[in-house]
């Protein structure tokens, strides 16, 4: 991600630096990246997480006292409201993968998105931010699919003005994505490509992602849109996996896996803590999961925001590299 003079331009100000912006779930992989593009513009950041130990270590992204974690459930409206008050900007990042006991889809994902954007419009809060996902529908065959439009739907019910981003797969240091199948391929010499490995993904950067956001919370003209934000490139589930094994200088097997073994693989695995696949997740992988053509029509992207995409090729060898048998140390052989 790149900023030049006349992206900075495009960056007027209709929060000022030096306002408080609530950030429910900041403590996980999207949050951390957040939370730092908002302090670096000068914005106090509280972060709203079920367990504040847990955050402490993004206090260090400010100034003294400019990012402050605070102990909020989603799921109980006292500690929401409480989040929220005196915000110029809430930004809600908080979802599920994989259920596990309350957490369920409908629980964090639909309800409390719209407990969130209840208690923002409530405390007169100008702006709110919902991170949703490309492939949020509503007659989805995914649950996830279906929490995430539930969501979106609660969030509009109740905050009209909100802004939606559709991000596609997100990458970076921390992701559950590259860093899953990158465990996997070193400990097994098979890849399973759900499907034949067709589906289609467009891959952003965790830091371009971040930025986008900081940039919707500034401005002004932002509310009731819905942006989707993907990288430079589209490629299909077997073009990743091939990009992974290079990145990690493993050859492997790509081996195709009809949807209905998948299916029964996962229904065994989705037991395991933390599991690898869900039957839920299979449907999802069933999905393309790219920026829409009237996203791109419309410049409801990170493109339209003034950012500039950055490529997997560029970021994925800066963390993939301890995959390596011989970590940083081991060339990789591009070709």
């Amino acid at each position: 991600m790149s900023v030049d003079s006349a992206d900075r331009e495009m960056m007027k100000s209709a929060r000022p630096a030096g306002g408080m912006v609530t950030v429910f779930g900041g403590s996980g992989f999207l949050g951390r990246h957040i939370v730092h593009a908002l302090a670096r513009r000068g914005y106090r950041v509280r972060v709203a997480v079920r367990r504040p130990n847990d955050a402490h270590y993004l206090r260090p992204m400010g100034v003294v006292g400019q990012v402050e974690p605070v102990q909020a459930n989603i799921r109980d409206e006292a500690s929401v409201q409480a989040a929220v008050a005196g915000a110029v900007a809430v930004v809600n990042l908080v979802g599920i993968m994989n259920e596990s006991g309350k957490q369920t889809f409908e629980a964090v994902m639909s309800e409390g998105a719209g407990r969130i954007a209840r208690a923002a419009a409530a405390a007169g809060v100008p702006a709110l931010v919902h991170i949703s996902a490309i492939g949020a529908d509503e007659e989805g065959a995914s649950e996830y699919a279906r929490a995430k439009a539930a969501g979106e739907k609660a969030v509009r019910a109740a905050f009209p003005d909100a802004a939606i981003v559709r991000p596609s797969i997100v990458f970076g240091p921390e992701d559950s994505f590259f860093n899953r199948f990158a465990g996997m391929a070193r400990l097994s010499p098979v890849l399973p490509l759900i499907g034949g490995g067709t589906m289609r993904m467009q891959p952003v950067y965790v830091k371009d992602l971040a930025e986008g956001v900081a940039r919707i919370v500034e401005r002004d003209g932002t509310g009731g849109m819905v942006y989707e934000f993907g990288g430079p490139e589209r490629k299909t589930f077997r073009e990743l996996m091939e990009l992974l094994l290079v990145n990690i200088a493993r050859k492997r097997v790509l081996l195709p896996i009809p949807v209905f073994a998948a299916k029964a693989m996962a229904f065994f695995t989705q037991f395991i803590p933390n599991p690898p696949l869900t039957p839920d997740q299979v449907r999802l992988l069933g999905i393309d999961n790219v920026v829409s053509e009237a996203a791109e029509a419309e410049g409801r992207t990170l493109a339209g925001l003034g950012v500039r995409a950055t490529a997997m090729e560029i970021v994925l060898p800066t963390y993939l590299y301890r995959f390596r048998r011989g970590g940083q140390f081991e060339r990789i052989n591009a070709s």
